[in-house]
């Protein structure tokens, strides 16, 4: 039944409203060969959960970089990180940032990172999301300005963890707010 309802409503099917062929009706007019055929055009619309789980990990990926960038810099300065993190996620980065500097620290290369948006509150004055990542910092090392020698790690120091991840959406763009590093492998 919902087949037929979908061809009538189309116009494919004639005569949908009776079962009865007018004797006016013509049959449906067939493309001739030099007709282009157009394919229907797939929806553009996004459901207003998938699009606001693609902009929150966009905002998350954006913040990451210009924190590899205020790491390898041990400065903030140049970055735009106050566009994409806020509050203690912010305040963090800001911290180590400081901290290196003091040290004479710098980062090379840049961690990798397995994300996903675990929860959604869209329908909250301020929308929320949280995600979950994993991050690979194997390929982000530590390095002494000075010397250009390698920072021992700690022993038991994990490369892949879990990090809990909290944004929420300020006017048009999404902030991340906090970012809660685990001692959980992943």
């Amino acid at each position: 039944m919902a087949l037929f309802l979908s061809l009538c409503t189309t116009g494919v099917l004639t005569a949908c409203s009776s079962g009865e062929k007018s004797k006016n009706s013509k049959p449906p007019a067939t493309p001739s060969a030099s007709e282009p055929k157009t394919a229907p055009r797939p929806s553009t619309s996004i459901d207003p959960e998938t699009a606001a789980r693609s902009a929150v990990l966009k905002s998350y990926t954006r913040m990451w970089e210009e924190q590899v960038k205020a790491y390898a810099s041990a400065d903030l300065k140049g970055t735009a990180l106050k566009k994409y993190a806020a509050a203690s996620a912010y305040s963090r980065a800001k911290v180590d940032v400081e901290g290196l500097q003091k040290q004479g620290i710098f980062a090379k290369g840049r961690p990798g990172h397995r994300m996903k948006v675990t929860s959604t509150d869209l329908e909250r004055k301020v929308p929320r999301a949280e995600l979950t990542d994993c991050v690979d910092t194997s390929s982000w090392k530590y390095f002494y300005r000075k010397s250009g020698k390698p920072v021992p790690l700690p022993e038991g120091n994990l490369s892949q963890y879990v990090t809990h991840v909290k944004a929420e959406k300020w006017g048009k763009k999404w902030m991340i707010l906090e970012l809660t590093p685990t001692q959980r492998a992943c």
